[in-house]
């Protein structure tokens, strides 16, 4: 069990402890996409005005905008031994840091919740097939408790779990991917004329499913040694998470002219059908996979939460984590799919400036420890301006929507702007300090 005391996750992990095998960068990263969220993002495509070709075309380009930051942020852990919202302190300051590491922390119990519905209908469809009936909130319970346990014992089962449950993942995933392949509806052949402003939307969700383990990242790479290649670490966190995001996305792309919507309901049921006798396979495939996501989940807020400034144990942050996030799962469950978007979107309204602010630091100045300003620094100001201006002006959801997305049409760009202007006015004050 990782030590329990916030001291843990608030300092670095002493050189003694950095023992981590390298090739587990790649499962940390690989692992928590083998979900039915991947699949079910894809067949959202569809419903959002997409054909096959542009389909495609929209997961590669907005998966590699997403995962390229989440890999640069991954080489922050072997040289500083700190999570990454605790890493994030030198740009931010330790006043700085519990904006986004309390936004983090809310963000982490929404994943445990668009994980588990769709894992915990695939559990009571797999429990039918035997005969056995479970009510929805009893079957997430299940799933929810085994996941908290793996995150109470920490960053060492949490690695265990990704690379032994995801290796068996693949080879099942694998294997449904080439019968549904086989015999799904694909609308491959399929072709209309496609707006702008629908691809750049669907883009942006793209994006943000895999720019979403930015806050994560070198969380599962600190406990690496401290003179580990930074390049390889690149290259395996890169490699991780296109392999896992594209495949699957494309075969829930294949798979939407077969899904009478892109809920975890229909998703599921066209699977399960699809895959013939081997449907129990698949169900117990999905139900499993929220386990190596939820995990990643759980644990990482709980670091979170205490670098957002509460002073409890580790273990209390992860049980609390874990109940919050069954809690929305069972009020959200009937609006799954309206509410899964919006949160894509949304979330990327912080996650994009900060961790443009935290790539800016490391990646133009030295990529070194350094001391941590004790209180609110410029970095901070430029978070909290940036991503205030953003929501304002770009965003689109049910809720609001801005003027700049209204003129686009619909589309957003705003986790676009919000990365690179974070980065850049970041940047310019760095050399404006440095000339001064």
């Amino acid at each position: 069990m990782e030590e329990l005391s916030e001291a843990s996750v608030r300092e670095p992990v002493p050189a003694d402890q950095k023992t981590m095998a390298l090739d587990k960068v790649f499962w940390s990263h690989f692992s928590p996409n083998l979900g039915p969220g991947g699949w079910v993002t894809g067949a959202l495509l569809v419903s959002l005005g997409l054909d096959f070709k542009t389909g495609v075309l929209a997961v590669l380009l907005g998966n590699l905008i997403g995962a390229l930051p989440v890999a640069l942020a991954a080489s922050i852990g072997p040289a500083t031994g700190l999570t990454q919202m605790e890493a994030s302190r030198r740009a931010l300051g330790r006043l700085g840091v519990r904006p986004p590491a309390f936004l983090n922390w809310i963000y982490c119990v929404g994943w445990d919740a668009v994980n588990n519905v769709p894992a915990a209908t695939a559990l009571m469809a797999l429990l039918m097939l035997a005969g056995v009936s479970l009510p929805f909130w009893f079957a997430l319970a299940v799933l929810a408790s085994v996941q908290m346990v793996a995150s109470i014992y920490g960053h060492h089962v949490v690695q265990a779990v990704q690379k032994y449950l995801g290796g068996l993942l693949l080879v099942t995933f694998i294997l449904m991917g080439v019968v549904f392949a086989v015999r799904g509806s694909a609308p491959i052949a399929a072709h209309h004329p496609v707006s702008l402003s629908t691809f750049l939307l669907a883009t942006g969700i793209l994006v943000s499913f895999n720019l979403s383990w930015a806050s994560y990242s070198s969380d599962y790479t600190r406990y690496l040694p401290a003179d580990t290649n930074p390049k390889k670490v690149v290259w395996l966190a890169l490699a991780g998470l296109l392999s896992s995001a594209i495949p699957f996305q494309i075969l829930g792309l294949i798979s939407a002219g077969s899904v009478a919507n892109p809920s975890p309901t229909a998703v599921i049921a066209s699977l399960q059908q699809a895959m013939g006798p081997l449907g129990a396979v698949a169900l117990a495939a999905i139900a499993l996979s929220s386990i190596t996501g939820n995990s990643f989940n759980d644990n990482t807020a709980s670091y979170s939460l205490i670098s957002a400034g509460l002073h409890v144990p580790r273990v209390a942050a992860a049980i609390l984590t874990a109940l919050l996030g069954y809690g929305l799962a069972v009020a959200g469950a009937g609006r799954y799919t309206a509410l899964y978007t919006d949160y894509l979107l949304v979330t990327m309204y912080w996650i994009a400036p900060w961790i443009g602010i935290v790539l800016a630091d490391w990646y133009c100045g030295t990529r070194q420890p350094r001391p941590v300003p004790p209180g609110w620094t410029y970095g901070a100001t430029i978070f909290a301006v940036t991503s205030v201006l953003t929501i304002l002006l770009f965003s689109e959801s049910q809720l609001y929507t801005g003027p700049v997305a209204r003129w686009l049409d619909g589309a957003d760009i705003g986790s676009y702007v919000g990365f690179f202007v974070a980065g850049g006015w970041y940047v310019l004050g760095m050399r404006s300090r440095a000339s001064s």
